[in-house]
Formats: structure tokens, sequence, C-alpha cells
């Protein structure tokens, strides 16, 4: 349990209802209260479905170019490798799932500079492998020119189809942003059908919801609650959401009505300058689930932590004996919590304070300095030993090595209704540590702070950061504060 210098309500209060919080906690109620708005079926985002089809396109280029090199080079143990290559660095520069209305000659740089590394990479493989096949520098350069040739052709007639389909067939979307703004480029894209977007409403940020609409003026609704929203994405079956203005729990709720979340109109974006929509800068948010490294992560914390359960095995048993001899019966405190996506788990501790009720547990904020506490029980809380149970957390999956830390329901809803962003911490597994630990905001320190590190650890994962926090952590545990 930590301190921090934000006031909380006295009292028990409910969720934050979709008009307080246009986050995730407004779409988890309390455990028993009634689901006033359940999810649909979650739908797989698919900003790209010809992607196999521009994955084909890569062999067929490798194939036409392989034709160029002469006897013997028809070998599937030469050909095979380039052909993986290519599909791997097209892959990861995200070329077989293009921008909605991006041209071939857009992507040319993109494709002949992979295209050559992998050819080059095949006549120096194919002169070790055998230097009786080696590549002369005119069968290679012709193999490299079909490759290239044959893949911008083809790519120019399937982005071209892409195109008209598009046109004729355009998706939903809501826009997320200032009135102003939201219209103005919704008007371009009414106005521009070739680029396949088809505005229906518009959805107020949290800082605008419920600001007046402008005098007179009339076309797309204005949505301002979570249940608009609902009803809007089913019955207007919407496809995509436009953000004009960052706002990471709304980009989470759309992800989760398996909508795509597209950023517009911002400055220096990488990718082709066809990736535009009528001059709006246009890029792909990628949700977390889509992440690259997300399984690794996990099986990092099961390398670790079972390891590190099992070693800790002995002072396990004896901060239990501690415990059972200072403060009785009841070893192990277990406390509702609320994880990744909303959802509640149970988190385990060794105990340092017994409550004088339920109510006390699940709202009461700090307890530093409560002369209940034994002896035995603030040496736990200052060395964070009391923490240890949760590493059964993290096999049980219910939380991670690093990431936000969990908090109560109670207090989740308090704070996603009094800081924007709060709720928006659920979209990773809730963690033993995180950015904002291993930067000192533990103990009494601000909850905007943490919520500001923790949503800028969620934007900016990366495997090796988990690696540099635990790290940092273990480092700090030479310097015990504990909460």
């Amino acid at each position: 349990m930590t301190t921090e210098s934000t006031s909380v309500p006295s009292s028990p209060g409910p969720w934050p209802t979709a008009g307080q919080a246009l986050g995730l906690a407004s779409l988890a109620p309390r455990r028993g209260a009634p689901d006033r708005l359940a999810l649909p079926e979650h739908r797989r985002a698919r900003p790209g479905s010809g992607a196999p089809l521009l994955a084909a396109v890569d062999v067929l280029a490798v194939l036409g170019g392989a034709t160029f090199l002469g006897a013997g080079h028809h070998d599937l143990r030469l050909l095979l490798p380039v052909v993986a290559l290519v599909l791997l660095l097209d892959a990861r520069a995200g070329l077989h799932r293009p921008p909605a209305h991006v041209r071939a000659l857009d992507e040319l740089p993109a494709l002949a500079s992979r295209a050559g590394v992998v050819w080059c990479l095949a006549a120096a493989g194919t002169a070790a492998y055998s230097p009786t096949l080696a590549l002369g520098p005119l069968r290679l350069c012709a193999a490299y020119a079909v490759h290239v040739g044959v893949v911008v052709l083809v790519r120019a007639l399937l982005l071209s189809r892409r195109r008209r389909t598009a046109r004729n067939r355009p998706r939903s979307a809501l826009v997320v942003g200032g009135p102003g703004a939201a219209r103005r480029f919704a008007a371009a894209a009414a106005q521009h059908p070739e680029y396949g977007v088809r505005p229906v409403g518009i959805v107020g940020v949290p800082e605008q919801v419920g600001a007046p609409r402008p005098a007179g003026e009339s076309g797309l609704p204005v949505l301002t609650t979570t249940e608009e929203i609902h009803r809007a994405v089913i019955q207007n079956t919407v496809r995509d959401a436009v953000f004009l203005d960052d706002d990471p729990g709304l980009m989470t709720l759309f992800q989760h009505y398996g909508c795509t979340t597209w950023r517009v109109g911002g400055r220096g974006q990488d990718g082709p300058m066809g990736s535009h929509v009528w001059g709006y800068a246009w890029e792909r948010v990628v949700p977390l689930e889509e992440r690259r490294g997300l399984t690794a992560k996990r099986l990092l914390d099961i390398a670790l932590a079972a390891p590190a359960m099992a070693l800790a095995l002995p002072v396990l048993l004896v901060c239990a004996l501690a415990v059972r001899l200072s403060d009785g019966p009841g070893v192990l405190f277990r406390q509702e919590r609320v994880g990744q996506h909303g959802r509640h788990f149970t988190l385990l501790k060794f105990r340092t304070l017994r409550p004088s009720d339920d109510a006390e547990s699940a709202t009461r904020w700090n307890v530093a300095g409560d002369r209940r506490m034994s002896a035995a029980g603030g040496f736990l809380r200052k060395s964070s030993l009391d923490e240890l149970p949760q590493l059964w957390n993290v096999l049980r999956g219910d939380m991670s090595l690093v990431g936000p830390r969990p908090e109560r329901p109670y207090f989740v809803a308090q704070f996603s209704k009094i800081h924007a962003g709060y709720a928006a911490r659920h979209r990773m597994p809730v963690g033993l540590t995180g950015l904002a630990q291993v930067h000192g905001l533990r103990g009494d320190t601000s909850i905007e702070d943490r919520c500001r590190f923790d949503n800028h650890y969620i934007d900016h994962w990366s495997l090796w950061q988990d690696v540099c926090i635990l790290v940092r952590t273990a480092a700090g545990l030479v310097r015990p504060t504990g909460s």
C-alpha cells in the first residue's frame, strides 16, 4: 500500500459514470454490479486485409528475379532463404499493411532498398555455398531489376484496386477531437471519398465533454458518453476511430470494440508521403496486443519469477514465521485489486496490519504510523519484503514483473474521476515495479506524476526497458524505503 499526496473522498463512491470518465474504468463495474454497458464481442481490427496478397507479390518478385540467374540457381535451398528474408524485412517495415491511400511509387525506396540488401546477401551466400554458382554483376543486377519491377507493378495494380474499393465502400468512422477541428476533418473526408473514410459522428475528448455546440451548426452528432459511443459503434458498424487529439483511454476503448485507431494531423510522422487524408498526416496506432515482444514479456516473467520464488523460499518462511509470532493467525493478506483491462484479481501480501473490518481494508489509503502495526510488520513494509508473495501473482498471470502498480477498485474509481489518463494505465498488465517506482514515485508522491510515468511506459514499452527497470529496482533494494 502506498501513500499519495492526493485527496480522496472519505466515503466510498460508485464507479465513475460514462460521462465522468471516458476511460476503461467506466467500463469496469464493481463485482456483482449489473453490467449496463456490455462490450460487443471483440473483433481484431484488420486495416490491411490484403497483407497475404502483398506477401505473395514478394514471393512472385523473387521467383521472377531468379529466372535471370541461370541454371542451377533455382534450387529451393538457395531461393527459400531469399524469400524468407524478403518477407521478413517487408513485414517489419509494414509494407504488407500499407496505409489507406498510399501509392506504389511512394513505397519504391523502401521496397528497392530491402530488395537490394537481400540480393546482395544472396550473391554472397551463393558464392560461399558453391563457388561454381557465383553470381556475376550483370546477372545480379538483372535479377534485382526484375524483382523491383515486378513488385512495384503488381503492387500498383493491387493498391489501385484497393483505392477503388475504398471509394465505393467507405468504412464508417468516428472522429475524436475538438468540435471545430473534428468537423473540419470530417468535412474533408466526406468531400473526398477516395480515402475510404465516412465520418458518422464526433467524440468529444474528456476536456471538452459537455461543451456547448456552436450555434446554428448542424451535421454530425457529438458523442460525450461511453453509452453513446457504444450505440454509435453498433448502429453504424464503425470500423475506424480517427484521433486528432491523443487520448490513451479512448484509444483503448475503441480497440476493444475492434476498431482500427488512427492518429491524424501530427507533424514529423514516419511513413510515405502518400500516407495522408487530404493533407492530414495519417498514422495507424498499433494496439498493445499487436506489439512485438509481448509474448517474450510473459516468458521473461515466468523465467525470472519461478527461480526467484524458489530462491526466496527461506526468506518467505522466515517472514511468515515472524508475522505468525507477532500478529497471530492469518499470515497472508488478500486484497482485491484492479488489473489489466479493469479485471479484478486477488493480490497477496504478508499481513503487516490487521484492519478492523473489510471497509477499512478497501477504503483506507495510508496506514503508515498506525500504532496497531507490530515491529515485524513495520520492518516488512519498510524493506518491501511484504510484497514477496506477489511473485505467485506473477506466475499465475495476474501481474507482470514490470508494469503500473495495481490499486483497489475504490481508489481506481476515485482517481479516474480526478486524473485524466488514470484509467488508461490498465492497458498493460500491472506489475511488481514500474517506471514510476524507479523514479522515486513511491510513498507520499503525486498520483498525477505516477499516472504520467505509467502511460509513458506503456506507450514506449520494450522488453529491454523491462530489463532496465528490473535492474534499477534491484539496485534500489540496497537503499530500501518501503511504503
